[in-house]
């Protein structure tokens, strides 16, 4: 099921600094990031990827369908990262403008690991 956690933020007269470290359920085997979205992302599970979402600039709305429960989450701060578990079915949408989903994975990537079907059985 999603679990949405507070990554650790440093903040002082030059800024801030927010970190990933030793916080993620999960050893990264794959980063990317999704930028100039104008439509809605996703609509998958995956057979074995965990991963974890967050915005370092702008917003975006991620629904997920647990199989048991349905939420949608604002990821609207850089310290805001949200654990998805592989059976979480989800989809992203509505992106501002300077929205960039930064995306880290458990694993490469595997077209065989994407489930397009919402059912959990």
């Amino acid at each position: 099921m999603a679990n949405l956690i507070q990554l650790q933020s440093f903040s002082d007269y030059r800024g801030s600094l927010v970190a990933i470290d030793k916080i993620l359920p999960f050893e990264m085997k794959r980063v990317y990031f999704i930028h100039g979205a104008t439509t809605k992302r996703g609509g998958h599970r995956h057979i074995k990827t965990f991963q974890a979402l967050l915005c370092p600039s702008g917003s975006c709305e991620i629904f997920v369908d647990s199989g048991t429960k349905e939420e949608v989450y604002l990821l609207d701060d850089p310290s805001k990262c949200l654990i998805l578990d592989p059976s979480d079915w989800h989809t992203m949408d509505k992106f501002s403008k300077d929205c960039v989903l930064l995306v880290i994975a458990s694993e490469h990537f595997d077209k065989d690991d994407y489930i397009a079907e919402k059912n959990h059985d």
